[in-house]
C-alpha cells in the first residue's frame, strides 16, 4: 500500500509512486483538473511544437502518452519520443500507442538527466508534468541541452489560479472539491491534495518565463481560458 505523501512533496521518490498508484485513473485526472478542455489546450501546444517542421520531437514528463500521440498523429513524419520516470504511466501509453497504430518510442527517464547527447531534438514538449519536477531550472537547462539550435520548447502547464472571482472560484474547486471527487474515484485521496496543491504552488507566468530566459531561451506566454492554462514558448537561437 502506497504511502500518503505530503501535499508539497515534489522528491522523485515520493512523486514516482504517487503517478504509478494514479495510472489507471491519470487521464480522468487531466479532465477533472481543465474542466474537459485539455484536449483542446493540447492540440494548442503540438501546433506550437510544430510550427518549425522538426525532424525529432521530444515529450518530457509523457504520462499516459496522449501529447506524444497526438504529436505524432499531426506530424506522422517526426521521430516521436515519449518519457517519463513512473513505469506504470509508460505501459499504459505504450498499450495506447499499440492499440492506434502510432510508432511512438516510450523511455523510462528522470528529466532532470535526460538520456540523450546535446542537440538530440528539434523540439520538446511537456503537459502538465513540468510542476512536479524537483527542480524547475535544472529541468529547464536540460531542455535547452538536449534541443538542437533552433529548436522549442513547449510547456503547456496549470498556473496559479486566477485572481478575481474566478480564481476564488477555480482555488476552490481545486482544494474542496476536486480532492474529495478524485479521492473517491481514484481511492488515492493523497493524489488528489497533491496535485491541486502543486498547482496553487507553480510559479506565475511571469516567473517561468524569467526562468527560460535565464535558461537561454526567448520565451514567450500564451494564456489560455481565463488563466486555467499556460502555454510557455521557449525558441533556443540557431
Amino acid at each position: 500500500m502506497m504511502r500518503a505523501v505530503d501535499p508539497v512533496d515534489r522528491r522523485p521518490e515520493a512523486v514516482r509512486g504517487m503517478f504509478d498508484a494514479i495510472a489507471e485513473r491519470y487521464d480522468l485526472l487531466n479532465r477533472l483538473l481543465s474542466f474537459g478542455v485539455d484536449r483542446r489546450w493540447r492540440r494548442l501546444a503540438a501546433r506550437e511544437a510544430l510550427a518549425k517542421s522538426p525532424a525529432r520531437v521530444l515529450d518530457v514528463a509523457t504520462g499516459t502518452g496522449d501529447l506524444a500521440l497526438l504529436l505524432k498523429r499531426l506530424a506522422p513524419g517526426a521521430e516521436v519520443v515519449g518519457v517519463d520516470f513512473a513505469p506504470e504511466m509508460l505501459k499504459r501509453a505504450q498499450a495506447k500507442a499499440e492499440r492506434v497504430g502510432l510508432g511512438v518510442r516510450f523511455l523510462e527517464a528522470d528529466a532532470l538527466a535526460l538520456p540523450f547527447p546535446d542537440g538530440s531534438f528539434d523540439a520538446l514538449t511537456v503537459a502538465f508534468g513540468f510542476r512536479n519536477f524537483a527542480d524547475y531550472r535544472r529541468g529547464l537547462a536540460e531542455f535547452f541541452r538536449v534541443l538542437a539550435p533552433g529548436g522549442r520548447a513547449v510547456i503547456l502547464e496549470f498556473p496559479p489560479p486566477p485572481k478575481g472571482l474566478w480564481g476564488r472560484i477555480y482555488r476552490l474547486y481545486h482544494r474542496r472539491v476536486l480532492p474529495a471527487v478524485g479521492g473517491w474515484i481514484s481511492g488515492r485521496p493523497e493524489a488528489y491534495r497533491y496535485l491541486p496543491e502543486s498547482v496553487v504552488r507553480f510559479p506565475p507566468p511571469e516567473e517561468l518565463a524569467a526562468m527560460l530566459q535565464a535558461a537561454g531561451f526567448r520565451p514567450r506566454v500564451r494564456i489560455l481560458t481565463g488563466g486555467l492554462a499556460g502555454l510557455f514558448i521557449g525558441d533556443k537561437d540557431a
